[in-house]
């Protein structure tokens, strides 16, 4: 049987204060990769899209980090939540707490569902019997419903594969092929040509299987200026992204929404880039953008 399992630090946040702090705060915060204010710019914050992010939400242990210019003390989920939600100040933030087992729903217009958790067991199931909830996000992969964006994980090694312990994320594994899932690891920093990041020590990565390289992003996590690390907080920078690329692209399918975030991916601001440990490269919201159009 699988157990949830946190893909940060510590799994534990909470709540769901945003939309008000978020909207009246939109700049540009020092742990953002800085071209996610050109694409505020242009107006593309996000609006008539939603965020659902699945996180433990009501558990008495938080972490403290900095997100808003200030020291808070929040659960695991408040942080994934409002990390995404700053990325995308006029989209509507929903929150799933890790408690429910119901099917996720989703709502009119574009979907991203972050999941900044792992379901892990013992290496050696043939297959896991999901609650509703993982059913239907699994389902809505692969059915392109919505854009499922996944925190790769913290052991440092490839998606799907066993750790030290021998311990497996079965979501990680029955999200592969899915095609509107994308797994997301960490760099130690933002990227750019002059200044190229690199993995994050303890990010998983997206190993030799083709199918997985193919819906890999890393991203950059600044822990150092928020104190927050793991791939927990590399999820909610994509979530904002395609948040962002569906206030444009309002017309495009979650698939086609992750395909333009995986084809507009960097290889070029990351130190020593290889398939193997980084997939596609650095999500850039800036490239994701620049097409009138996508389909």
């Amino acid at each position: 049987m699988a157990i949830p399992r946190s893909l940060s630090v510590a799994f534990k946040a909470a709540a769901l204060v945003l939309t008000a702090s978020v909207a009246s705060a939109q700049e540009v915060r020092p742990w953002m990769p800085s071209d996610i204010g050109q694409a505020w710019n242009l107006g593309y914050k996000g609006q008539k899209t939603t965020i659902t992010v699945i996180d433990d939400f009501r558990s008495n242990y938080g972490i403290y980090g900095d997100l808003r210019g200030r020291t808070e003390l929040l659960r695991h989920g408040e942080w994934t939540a409002l990390e995404a939600g700053m990325m995308a100040p006029k989209a509507t933030v929903l929150t799933h707490d890790f408690s429910n087992t119901k099917a996720v729903k989703l709502r009119k217009g574009l979907n991203t569902l972050n999941l900044s958790y792992g379901m892990i067991a013992k290496d050696g199931y043939s297959a896991i019997n999901w609650s509703a909830r993982e059913t239907s996000i699994i389902k809505y992969a692969r059915d392109g419903k919505a854009v499922i964006v996944k925190a790769a994980g913290n052991d440092g090694i490839a998606v799907g594969a066993a750790n030290a312990s021998g311990m497996v994320d079965y979501l990680n594994r029955d999200l592969v092929g899915k095609k509107s899932a994308i797994f997301v690891g960490a760099l130690n920093a933002h990227g750019s040509v002059d200044r190229p990041a690199s993995l994050a020590w303890y990010s998983n990565t997206a190993g030799s299987n083709p199918t997985v390289q193919n819906q890999f992003l890393v991203v950059g996590v600044t822990g150092n200026t928020t104190g927050l690390y793991g791939t927990s907080f590399a999820a909610p920078i994509v979530s904002g992204y395609a948040a962002v690329l569906g206030s444009k692209f309002t017309k495009a399918n979650p698939t086609q929404i992750t395909n333009q975030l995986l084809n507009t991916a960097r290889t070029d601001t990351i130190r020593g880039y290889s398939a193997d440990l980084h997939g596609r490269g650095e999500a850039s919201i800036s490239r994701a953008l620049a097409p009138v159009s996508i389909r």
